[in-house]
């Protein structure tokens, strides 16, 4: 009797033990989080799994948080905050978190800064926390996408053969400088939509970013903004550096007509003012900043013109024509008691701020003053 008492003891402690095992196998442990990611595309389905016959079980937005759990080869699983399990088929539409912060802290930059221009991208357009084409993509702009632009740079064009070492001696014994080409810091805010025509501006000043989107620009369209990171998969703010080649500028008519009979590539224009067209209306008056040439140029531009409405010829004309400069972004513009006001900085020998005051349709330029040696521009 005492024996098989025993024996019944001894089973127990083992019937426990298969409990808990199996137990454990039913409820496996959580997956271990190998990284953090965040959303870098408009929208990314999750799968539930990789191969090749697969189900959607979620759709993923920009600036959504993840958590990595596993990677196969360009594939990650990630854990979505609800606790799904999902696949995404190519882990570079996430981020890791040090960039996402770069990229949040370069759009509250971008809110900041004085707008320059209109346009949309001509194509699908990478933009890049840094210009240049090696530099991190932190989205992908598709084609059509309106933005504002805000900054320009130069940058070296990746060679042919990037093992080839920079300043090279060509056939001729001479050192061959690299291609620049020339980048564009853009933001594409919230709520934005493809530009259908012209809309009057609030005031004769150069709007910052930040409303951008929710009022007229630079004789541009308008559309509404909000602050929701996440609120669209098709309409969320991004700013970042983009090849200026992909963006059309959207230029006002007389903007665009006088530029194109002048050669004039047009960087930056501003509405200086409005004034009664002679017929009941009000038409705008311009600024416009350009230059001749190609790409690769150290100066954001060399050339400025403003152009003013004629009542008698019931026409543009230009009332002022600037050249020989080597001017950098940003242009500003401001509403003074008797008339617009701009100003700039000038690169050089002296490099100045300049500064200009238009009064009905004449312009002078009323400072010079030295603005210290001239900043390295990226």
């Amino acid at each position: 009797m005492f024996g098989r008492i025993l024996r019944v003891r001894g089973i127990i402690p083992f019937i426990l033990i298969l409990a808990a095992v199996g137990y454990w196998w039913l409820h496996p442990r959580p997956p271990k989080v190998i990284a953090i990611g965040y959303v870098a595309d408009r929208e990314i389905p999750l799968w539930n799994t990789i191969a090749e016959v697969r189900q959607p079980v979620a759709n993923l937005h920009y600036g959504e948080r993840v958590e990595v759990v596993r990677q196969e080869g360009a594939a990650a699983q990630v854990r979505v905050p609800s606790g799904a399990l999902g696949w995404l088929l190519d882990a570079r539409q996430l981020v890791d978190a040090a960039l996402w912060e770069k990229s949040a802290a370069l759009l509250g930059h971008a809110r900041s800064m004085p707008v320059q221009a209109r346009g949309r991208t001509k194509t699908i357009s990478n933009v890049r926390i840094e210009p240049g084409r090696n530099s991190q993509r932190i989205y992908q702009f598709v084609r059509g996408t309106q933005v504002v632009v805000l900054d320009r740079t130069i940058v070296d064009e990746p060679s042919a053969s990037e093992d080839s070492p920079a300043g090279e001696k060509g056939a001729g014994g001479e050192e061959q400088k690299p291609k620049q080409e020339d980048w564009l810091f853009v933001l594409r805010a919230e709520g934005s939509t493809p530009a259908s025509g012209a809309s009057k501006p609030d005031a004769a000043s150069t709007p910052t970013a930040s409303r951008a989107f929710g009022g007229p620009v630079n004789g541009g369209p308008s559309a509404a903004a909000s602050e929701s990171p996440t609120a669209s998969s098709s309409a969320v703010p991004v700013a970042g550096w983009v090849l200026a080649r992909f963006i059309e500028l959207d230029l006002p008519g007389p903007v665009r007509d006088y530029a194109s009979s002048a050669n004039l590539h047009v960087v930056a224009w501003f509405e200086l003012n409005r004034v009664p067209d002679g017929s009941g209306g009000q038409v705008p008056q311009y600024l416009v900043a350009g230059s001749h040439g190609g790409e690769g140029r150290a100066c954001d531009f060399t050339m400025l013109r403003v152009y003013t409405w004629s009542t008698a010829r019931q026409r543009y004309e230009t009332a002022y024509i600037e050249s020989d400069l080597c001017g950098h972004l940003p242009v500003e513009v401001s509403q003074s008691p008797s008339g617009p006001e701009f100003h700039f900085a000038n690169a050089g020998k002296t490099p100045a701020e300049r500064m200009y005051v238009m009064r009905q349709t004449v312009v002078h330029r009323v400072s010079n003053k030295f603005s210290g040696p001239p900043t390295s521009r990226p």
